[in-house]
């Protein structure tokens, strides 16, 4: 199994407009093809090849060939820097929005 990318590179991967669409694609199929994602895509083949190379190397795809053609699925685990990072923050907002509640009710007396 891959070691999980850094956020940054996961970051960077999804901050590409083209290469999320394409991502949502992979996610909403259980295995699709490089020819099956370039059909609907408005790129040309060698455009999606370069958006699933930065997707593995991010960790958010796997790969099949198989014969010539290449299936690409996703990869939970690929979330992982970007689920940690998000954790650490949701503490931050947890504490803030407990205090929120708090002063709302203290308002509302």
């Amino acid at each position: 199994m891959p070691e999980p990318a850094s956020i940054d590179v996961v970051l960077r991967a999804l901050a590409d407009p083209t290469r999320r669409e394409l991502f949502e694609r992979i996610v909403g199929t259980e295995e699709i093809s490089v020819v099956q994602l370039t059909a609907g895509s408005g790129v040309s083949q060698g455009a999606v090849s370069q958006h699933l190379k930065r997707l593995k190397a991010a960790g958010l795809v796997l790969e099949r060939p198989d014969g010539r053609k290449t299936f690409y699925r996703a990869r939970p685990d690929g979330f992982e820097p970007l689920f940690d990072w998000m954790t650490h923050y949701g503490v931050f907002w947890r504490q803030r929005l407990g205090a929120l509640r708090s002063l709302l009710q203290e308002i509302d007396q």
